[in-house]
């Protein structure tokens, strides 16, 4: 049997089991020196296991929760106060009463505090702060049991229990403790983050002060005063009217009173206080580890803390050990893929930019910043940098804007050399030549041999790779970089991305230059040669014409899973060409999914489920022949703008030499613009090739009791991974921690750009011009379109119909399927050359990206307009 009191002193962050969040947090605080906390003790877990859930009935009642759903308000009440009232009438055992009644009688006369303290509760993971009760000025001996009974009690108010439920906590997994302390009776009392919680800068102090006890502008009952402190020097202050102060009530709890006019307008702390209580937060902050939100008493002239708890929301800074400023860039952003990594993924993404020559950045969370302060620092890099991500994210090239004006931040930013021009080690000339060859001739068959040239060097690794296992494994994996590597640097393929770029650049400053066009390359762009990712979404609809006509074919695929998809076709109807339908497709597409830069995600071909929402969409919505009709519609309404622009041209004067220009540009256009979207593939091939011979050593581990399961491989890097196989032994702790770390990481929203004092910089629009109530965005896709917003996640949960608007995230080449049965695009993250962009405009549906917050600011089922044009999106 545990202790079922323990008093502060006999409390620290190991009895966090016992005491839960709030009661381990103060037992630290009151070993810290110059820290002052008002003495009490918890009422342990062990207590609560023993009264309440010893009591059958009240098991019983706890183990029907589990059938509820987070929605469902009703059934949560009816049952919460069933449990409730069964908790407040259950009579505490006598030896439980016992040593209770011996800590009460230590802390002498007067009135306590009684607090829940739940053990999944002001954890640094994930905070619980309010989800449970609190009572003040409690008085005598049995108002304090009762007290106890309540928080309890409280574990099953209606939002406590719908927290868990929709964070996944089972209920019996969450126990509570109940904090007993003395009563202090403030004269002012607030709240102190040792970070900004607007800014998230770890520099910066922010504190509420209001008069009398706290709970009153914690509960929203008055506003507060706020202070912000940095470098022992107050930076800010808002000084608020107050009318309103809680104070003790002479029978116990609180009343209000209201303040004498003559303290209204006063400023509640000095300013000499508010520099003591900064200083204080950051000796607690120190104690912990990480930035803390503390809660403050002003009793008699001197700070009292009554609970600190980690600040739950703030994004982990990059590391930098050398003392000056420091500016990251999201990478996942750049690559359209914001979720985190896991350590397997994380280390190939690292191995092969170190074969490029280049470092992937920083690893935070699971994600890749890239310091940008050497871009930053020097004007040439500056310059190309702003421009580069203008393309890509206008919120992030503007947040990184924003940095630069500011001047004292600027001028501690760390200096260096800068690789923004790097192009591998023949340096840049290679490549402007091949771009002025590729311009000038406009050879129709260069990307084809481009694309002939890498097809064969997978090939060879298919075969090289064949039947190799253990180390021989690793080494051939990490020589193929160097191939890879040699394939990314050719100075003939990057020249050929780049020329399809600049092309449509070329076409569209010089359409609305000379026409007034705007963005007339999106139209040229449409049905253009050899862009793989388009044709991914075009060819999924050739499979679907060879399972419209089955009916059993179709409710196989319904409910089939992963290993049963393609086997259980045989036997039906249909079934033989709709299996070398998919499997041709899988041998085409298969290495592609949802954030396949990280190897460990699921790619199609291990799991050809992922493709049935859509393929079921297809051909529940789609007629036969479709995707004849789309290619044709694309390269019809290509070759009318041109000849429609072409013609206005001529007809002007000196028409005739533009339109000579402009039909040049236009057709490097249509000839390399679908390059720009193959090196992605191109990596992707070797990824399944790689993949495939790595779980066939993860399987073999795992059959030898090496590791648990095959997956638990992604919790390793390369090395680690390599050095298991090697010696036959993982460390089972290691992977546990890494895929505990791996599930908080995904919590957590990346920020585009994020200084090394922790501050997150956002980006804006000018929205000066928009329609009221207007969404802005950028435009990426020309034209307007008004439909239903489909809100979609996730592939795997991706349904839609015909005339529908895709609302998501971001999207990456695996997404382009999903683009055949929508008529427009909205999406959060993204710019003018990122994947989703460049589809959207290759299929002609109107897109807007980079509409912060769309997946939440959007309902499901609304309709909208998207203005395409004009990049903004409207609420209808």
């Amino acid at each position: 049997m545990g202790a079922y009191v323990l008093g502060f002193h006999d409390i620290d962050k190991t009895r966090l089991a016992l005491v839960g969040g709030k009661g381990a947090n103060l037992g630290e605080l009151s070993s810290v020196e110059g820290v002052r906390v008002p003495p009490g003790f918890c009422v342990t877990t062990e207590a609560y296991r023993a009264v309440v859930e010893g009591d059958e009935g009240i098991a019983a009642l706890i183990d029907g929760l589990s059938g509820l759903r987070a929605d469902d308000r009703a059934g949560i009440a009816e049952a919460c106060a069933r449990l409730r009232t069964a908790i407040e009438t259950l009579p505490v055992p006598a030896d439980v009463e016992g040593e209770l009644l011996r800590h009460l009688a230590e802390l002498g006369d007067g009135p306590c505090a009684v607090r829940s303290s739940a053990t999944a509760e002001d954890l640094p993971s994930s905070s619980f702060a309010g989800q449970q009760d609190t009572y003040l000025n409690v008085r005598g001996a049995a108002a304090v049991l009762e007290g106890v009974r309540r928080c309890w009690a409280s574990l099953f108010t209606d939002r406590a229990v719908a927290y868990r439920i929709r964070g996944g906590f089972a209920h019996r997994a969450v126990r509570v403790s109940v904090v007993v302390q003395r009563m202090v009776f403030p004269e002012a009392a607030g709240i102190m983050f040792t970070a900004d919680p607007i800014t998230c800068n770890r520099n910066v102090v922010s504190i509420d002060a209001g008069f009398g006890l706290g709970e009153a502008f914690v509960s929203g009952l008055v506003n507060a005063d706020n202070y912000r402190v940095r470098s022992g020097r107050v930076i800010a202050r808002n000084v608020v009217t107050q009318t309103k102060e809680l104070r003790a009530a002479p029978g116990g709890g609180t009343e209000e009173h209201d303040i004498e006019p003559a303290r209204q307008h006063v400023q509640t702390l000095t300013d000499e206080r508010i520099l003591s209580l900064a200083s204080l937060g950051r000796r607690i902050e120190r104690h912990f580890g990480r930035p803390q939100d503390i809660e403050w008493g002003l009793v008699d002239g001197e700070f009292q803390v009554l609970q600190s708890r980690p600040i739950t929301t703030l994004y982990p800074v990059p590391e930098s050990s050398d003392g000056k400023n420091h500016v990251y860039m999201s990478y996942g952003h750049r690559q359209m893929m914001t979720d985190a990594f896991m350590p397997l993924g994380l280390s190939f993404f690292a191995l092969l930019h170190d074969r490029l020559g280049r470092s992937a950045g920083t690893v935070t969370a699971g994600r890749f910043y890239k310091d940008m302060s050497h871009e930053l620092s020097s004007p040439v890099a500056r310059a190309v940098t702003l421009k580069s991500l203008g393309q890509v994210d206008v919120l992030m090239a503007n947040a990184l804007r924003t940095v630069l004006g500011r001047k004292d931040f600027v001028r501690g930013l760390a200096r260096g050399k800068t690789s923004i021009l790097d192009f591998g080690e023949g340096g840049v000339l290679p490549m402007v030549r091949q771009y002025l060859s590729l311009s000038r001739h406009d050879d129709p068959d260069v990307v084809p041999q481009l694309i002939a040239q890498n097809e064969a060097t997978v090939e060879r690794l298919r075969r090289g790779i064949d039947g190799k296992s253990g180390d021989e494994l690793f080494r051939y994996i990490l020589a193929d970089h160097d191939v890879l590597a040699a394939l990314t640097f050719d100075p003939r393929s990057v020249a050929a991305a780049f020329v399809g770029i600049q092309s449509v650049n070329w076409v569209n400053k010089h359409m609305k230059a000379w026409l007034g066009v705007d963005n007339a390359a999106d139209a040229i762009a449409q049905s253009a040669d050899h862009n793989v990712v388009a044709a991914m979404g075009l060819d999924l609809l050739d499979v679907a014409d060879v399972i419209r006509p089955y009916p059993e074919v179709i409710r196989h695929l319904e409910t089939a899973g992963r290993d049963t998809l393609l086997p259980g076709l045989d036997a039906l109807e249909g079934g033989a060409p709709a299996r070398r339908a998919l499997e041709g497709y899988l041998s085409e597409y298969g290495m592609h999914c949802s954030g396949d830069i990280d190897i460990t995600r699921t790619r199609w071909s291990e799991d050809p489920t992922l493709l049935v929402p859509l393929l079921l969409s297809n051909v529940r919505n789609l007629e036969p022949g479709e995707r004849a009709r789309k290619a044709e519609r694309g390269r019809a309404e290509a070759e009318r703008t041109m000849a429609d622009l072409l013609a206005r041209l001529k007809a002007r004067p000196s028409g005739a030499r533009k339109a000579r220009k402009a039909a040049r540009q236009m057709s490097l256009v249509r000839h390399f613009i679908g390059y720009r979207e193959y090196s992605k593939h191109a990596l992707l091939q070797r990824y399944e090739l790689y993949k495939r011979a790595l779980l066939a050593e993860a399987d073999r581990l795992a059959d030898e009791g090496v590791i648990k399961e095959p997956q638990d491989v992604y919790f390793l890097s390369l090395e680690e991974f390599r050095l298991v196989v090697r010696t036959g032994r993982a460390d089972h702790d290691l992977i546990e921690e890494r895929r505990a770390a791996f599930e908080e990481y995904g919590k957590l929203t990346p920020p585009r750009v994020i200084t090394s004092e922790g501050e997150v910089i956002s980006g804006e629009y000018d929205t000066g011009a928009l329609p009221e109530g207007a969404l802005a965005g950028i435009a990426v896709s020309s034209g307007v379109v008004e439909g239903r917003a489909r809100i979609v996640h996730s592939m795997r949960d991706a349904v839609v119909e015909e005339g529908d608007i895709l609302v998501t995230v971001f999207t990456d080449p695996s997404w382009s399927p999903l683009f055949v049965s929508v008529k427009g695009v909205v999406m959060e993250v993204g710019g003018v050359m990122t994947h989703g962009a460049v589809v959207a405009r290759e299929y002609g549906l109107p897109a807007v990206v980079g509409v912060q917050d769309a997946t939440r600011r959007i309902e499901d089922g609304r309709r909208i307009r998207v203005n395409g044009a004009e990049g903004y999106v409207e609420l209808l």
